[in-house]
């Protein structure tokens, strides 16, 4: 098995803290517009917003895949582009990994209200391909994705 490693490279990693979700049960495609919205966003402001998407209360913006996503209420507003979904599956995971850092971020003595997500990257992770048979002797390809999250926070100055 391969080694992996974060794909923020610093100099100088005082004041930072990370975190990383290996083969998240969920499709990058799912977790993209998602990492782009919470990334600039302060730690408490991204569990907050991250919360309201799971209670389906507040919409991700769909930068990434946009056709055919109705528009939102607010979402023109507030990111300048009115189409967008609530990604719940995808908003649990993140909010797990934002909980994470954020712990990461206590035991190496940094100050938890001062943090800003400075970071986020979505890869690909594993595909299981698996086939359903169909009628005719036919078969049709069921494949289920995987994602590699990752997240750095900084402590504010």
């Amino acid at each position: 098995m391969g080694a992996w490693r974060y794909s923020l490279k610093l100099e100088d990693e005082r004041g930072i803290a990370k975190a990383s979700i290996r083969d998240a049960p969920i499709s990058p495609k799912k977790v993209i517009n998602l990492a782009r919205a919470i990334k600039g966003m302060k730690v408490e402001d991204a569990k907050r917003f991250l919360e309201k998407v799971i209670r389906k209360e507040e919409a991700v913006p769909n930068w990434v895949h946009s056709k055919k996503i109705p528009h939102r209420k607010g979402l023109g507003d507030r990111w300048g582009i009115p189409m967008g979904k609530y990604p719940v599956k995808a908003a649990k995971i993140m909010l797990k990994l934002v909980k994470s850092v954020e712990a990461n971020a206590e035991n190496k003595e940094l100050d938890v209200e001062k943090l800003r997500i400075i970071h986020v990257s979505v890869k690909k992770g594993y595909v299981l391909k698996r086939y359903m048979p169909r009628a005719f002797g036919r078969s049709t390809p069921k494949y289920r994705r995987h994602s590699n999250i990752e997240i750095a926070v900084k402590e504010e100055v």
